[in-house]
């Protein structure tokens, strides 16, 4: 447990509230947590807020449990209720971290819960844009930092593989030809450059939409063993590509599913739920009348007996709770299918009351460029592994790093420029911004981590651990301590809140407070010193002593252990996610 929430407890259990806020506050000279328990309370009961701030601060006093970690107690301005916490605890906190390195900052909060995310969703025979390449890295976060917090994740992925665009594909392919480039990536660009033709003509063309519908029809019946040859080869293209670039994201799937499984399944379900006055007829189609509960419409089976998207859904869910039954199953999915999961989940109430409570949707913004959001249909679609490539290469020309370092980088770079960024917001990608190793990017905190590994490496022989907790703080050694306490809350509060840039801050920042310690502190002694180039900061903070040799020493060891702490937490928190850091840069 943190020592926030051991706080949140104390406070409970003393002002009688259920819910109780603790806020870290960005001021030292406010300490380290603030409440406003007081100002909420004086409302209901009438009273002065001060007032009762300073009768909960009599109480909270009294609590053996608080006097543990917390130094001192004050009321401030209307009622604020201020915590300090004790140095001591705060650099026993580096102890800590050198005994748990990569389980640091984890819990058991969520332990026996099983959740799965579902994610990634591209459609064969179409382009792996940068949106899905933000669905993929919004997903695979968010899976992570559930198994932070102790949670039992199933990380699944939900294909189209049947469906109007693949017609539009094969019928693209017999117009401009069948070729196998016999290359992956090379396949992949083929079936764009056919879905491309398939698609533009759908639009403009009477005989070639009539056409597509047939090859549709032939997809689902399996009536022509040429249309059924060409379909499963081409659809094992786009799977191999796809599977390329979920390793080069470090994305691992536990279950893949497809329309092609569920359609059939989805169809049944939907036509049991016409029995059972669930679902309705309606001008010869069958749909579900959400607007009955305050929703809208949505047809299941076409007036042609073909299940839609909806009905398909609907066998999804089965084998998704058959096969698994989580407690959860988050769908990562973009905004515009808000209101399409409101209806599919009311619909599953009814059908599947078993997955009542438990289905999620957590959309997330658009990747918007200057001509608008991307489309596959037109052919004019930023590719998710070009912006991969074009960043590796932008790095290697200005960094002059080697291949492997650079697609470490440039993975980097490009997850974390979609990660900062709260999830209902929209991005305009930059990849400028994204490479560079100075402000809150990517870079900069695997440059800080690399620098930390230097500073390490230079001090090998040195006992980290020999170090008093009362030692005396410069202000950037206390800054960067109190930040490095909070990783574990930080965790848990961006995986509660489905809010992978809470964590993308509190890294940005750790980072940003430690390189301020090290621009001003001297790390290492005389015997280790920094090349003059390094060698930054007032001499009266570095450690060169003629006297006082031990206290320096420890002095020393100090600084050490909280650039050796600084530097695991980043790299657990860059793990979390999805991003790897090199040793050097």
């Amino acid at each position: 447990m943190s020592i926030k929430d051991r706080i949140i407890n104390v406070l409970t259990e003393v002002s009688g509230e259920k819910v109780v806020s603790l806020e870290f506050t960005e001021n030292p000279n406010f300490g380290d947590y603030s409440c406003n328990i007081a100002l909420i309370m004086a409302k209901s009961e009438g009273k002065n807020p001060r007032a009762l701030a300073e009768e909960i601060k009599s109480k909270l006093s009294q609590s053996p449990e608080l006097s543990k970690f917390v130094d001192k107690i004050e009321v401030a301005g209307p009622g604020f209720i201020n915590f300090w916490l004790k140095t001591d605890v705060l650099v026993s906190n580096l102890m800590q971290i050198e005994e748990e390195k990569e389980k640091y900052g984890t819990s058991d909060s969520l332990k026996g819960q099983k959740i799965m995310f579902e994610y990634a969703h591209p459609n064969t025979h179409k382009a792996f844009h940068i949106g899905h390449l933000r669905n993929i890295t919004t997903g695979e976060t968010l899976a992570r930092l559930y198994e932070a917090n102790g949670a039992e994740v199933v990380r699944a992925n939900y294909q189209g593989d049947v469906g109007l665009h693949i017609a539009k594909a094969l019928w693209g392919i017999k117009r401009i030809g069948f070729d196998d480039p016999k290359d992956v990536k090379k396949r992949a660009e083929y079936l764009g450059k056919a879905y491309s033709t398939g698609s533009s003509a759908y639009e403009i063309d009477e005989k070639a939409k009539e056409e597509i519908h047939v090859i549709n029809g032939i997809i689902y019946d399996k009536s022509d063993d040429e249309i059924n040859k060409l379909y499963s080869e081409t659809r094992q293209w786009s799977l191999d590509y796809f599977a390329e670039i979920y390793k080069r994201v470090y994305t691992k799937f536990d279950r893949f599913y497809f329309e092609s499984e569920v359609y059939q399944k989805g169809k049944e379900i939907a036509l049991e739920a016409l029995k059972k006055g669930i679902l309705k007829e309606s001008e010869g189609a069958i749909i579900f009348p959400g607007s009955e509960y305050g929703l809208h419409d949505r047809v299941f089976i076409s007036g042609k007996g073909v299940p839609t998207y909806e009905a398909k859904d609907l066998g999804l869910a089965k084998l998704q709770f058959s096969e698994y039954n989580p407690d959860k199953l988050i769908h990562t999915v973009g905004p515009e299918q808000s209101a399409y999961f409101q209806v599919i989940f009311k619909a599953l109430e009814f059908i599947e009351p078993e997955t009542k409570g438990r289905e999620f949707h957590v959309p997330y913004g658009w990747v918007r460029l200057k001509e608008g959001k991307m489309s596959s249909r037109t052919g004019n679609v930023v590719l998710g592994e070009k912006i991969l490539d074009d960043a590796k290469e932008s790095i290697k020309k200005a960094y002059k790093t080697e291949d492997g370092v650079a697609e470490m980088i440039a993975v980097g770079a490009v997850k974390y420029s979609f990660l900062k960024t709260g999830l209902a917001q929209d991005i305009s990608f930059d990849l400028k911004e994204s490479i560079s190793l100075e402000g809150n990017s990517g870079p900069y905190l695997q440059y800080t981590v690399a620098r930390t590994n230097s500073v390490l490496a230079k001090a090998s022989n040195k006992r980290m651990s020999e170090y008093a907790n009362n030692i005396k703080l410069e202000i950037e050694e206390l800054t960067v301590l109190r930040a490095l306490s909070r990783f574990s809350e930080v965790i848990a509060n961006a995986a509660k809140s489905y809010s992978p840039n809470l964590l993308c801050n509190y890294l940005y920042d750790l980072a940003s407070k430690f390189n301020t310690f090290y621009a001003h502190n001297r790390i290492l002694n005389t015997n280790d010193e920094r090349t003059k180039d390094e060698a930054l900061g007032p001499a009266h903070n570095r450690i060169i002593s003629e006297e006082g040799k031990t206290k320096n020493e420890e002095v020393g060891n100090f600084r050490l252990a909280l650039t050796a702490g600084t530097g695991q937490v980043l790299k657990n928190g860059l793990q979390l996610l999805g991003i790897d850091a090199p040793e050097k840069m």
